[in-house]
């Protein structure tokens, strides 16, 4: 059986009540905690890195009003690395771009997730989930909403976790909704072992028709809406990274003499690069908190840096140059 359909865990319930009628209630995956759950706590071991950058292209407070006002609240940089740094909210229709330290790819059940953060399991702000392998070209996850249409949930009206499937936000703050690439695996343009890009799209929540956001069966999707706030929109938290590409690292071929101690970094260079030296420092929870670019060194070229302000811990100091790698764990005390 084909791996997604273990993971989507949709369970449907058939009653017959006449001899030709046939009536399906479907139910996707419930709340963090309940049996079936396919919430990932942001804690969780799997998790083996996360995004490193975040560009925005912020939607209005409230698409329907043609005053309204660009979303304020957070910045992009809040969406980089292990959740709880701050959000960045995208407003109506607004998007997220992120890129990551090695390309995502198609592994054993799910690859990445999502998320958000809302303060409930039923006041959710939704998002569609795009990826791309070469930054240009996005497919997205067939997104499901089986919530009704016919009444619009208000800005602080609920939603149904059960009622919805592959979209961001599903989950409340601190758990992650997952997404398995091999359910892409079909987009022949697509390189499901080598994503560079994914994106966030804001559901509009409306289910009049001219703003409202459509799921692969073409249902309006209803979420809360109005929300004429600067915090509008999906609030992204983080996306989470469960499979990726292996870096190639080439430890050891133009570093030498490296040492650290009372948080000072001392190394040579042992040979001489005339393009760009990116150094940089990144925490256990995959922030980059330190980048230095240097150019054209001499061989033999000798670089400190002074780490004493950084909180005792481990730390990760990283070395790019001419397609080469050096990675090193540094302890800081």
């Amino acid at each position: 059986m084909k791996k997604y359909l273990k993971y989507n865990l949709l369970i449907s319930f058939i009653l017959l009540y006449s001899f030709n009628t046939v009536v399906v209630f479907t139910q996707f995956a419930p709340i963090p905690g309940s049996l079936g759950t396919t919430a990932i706590h942001k804690d969780s071991s799997i998790f083996i890195n996360w995004a490193t950058n975040c560009s925005v292209n912020l939607g209005l407070e409230d698409i329907s009003n043609p005053q309204s006002a660009f979303v304020s609240s957070g910045n992009s940089s809040m969406a980089i690395g292990f959740p709880g740094n701050g959000i960045i909210s995208l407003g109506d229709g607004g998007e997220a771009i992120l890129t990551f330290e090695n390309p995502i790819m198609n592994g054993n059940g799910w690859d990445f997730a999502v998320f958000e953060n809302s303060f409930s399991d039923t006041y959710l702000e939704l998002g569609f989930v795009e990826v791309s392998s070469n930054g240009h070209d996005f497919y997205r996850f067939e997104a499901t909403s089986l919530t009704q249409d016919s009444i619009q949930i208000d800005a602080f009206g609920s939603v149904n976790t059960e009622k919805i499937n592959n979209l961001a936000g599903k989950y409340r703050v601190n758990y992650g909704t997952p997404f398995d690439l091999e359910e892409l695996a079909f987009e022949i343009a697509l390189d499901i072992n080598h994503i560079t890009h994914l994106k966030i799209i804001d559901v509009v929540g409306s289910i009049d028709p001219n703003y409202g956001s459509y799921d692969h069966l073409g249902n309006l999707i209803n979420d809360p809406f109005p929300t004429p706030y600067p915090s509008s929109g999906f609030d992204l938290d983080a996306v989470g990274v469960i499979h990726e590409q292996p870096l190639k690292i080439k430890n050891e071929i133009f570093i030498e003499n490296f040492k650290c101690y009372n948080g000072l970094i001392e190394f040579t260079i042992n040979k001489f690069i005339n393009k760009e030296i990116i150094i940089s420092i990144v925490d256990i929870n995959g922030k980059k908190l330190i980048e230095k670019i240097i150019n054209n060194v001499d061989e033999k070229f000798e670089f400190k840096m002074n780490l004493n302000y950084l909180k005792s811990g481990l730390y990760l100091m990283k070395i790019n140059a001419e397609s080469e790698f050096y990675i090193r764990k540094i302890f800081i005390q």
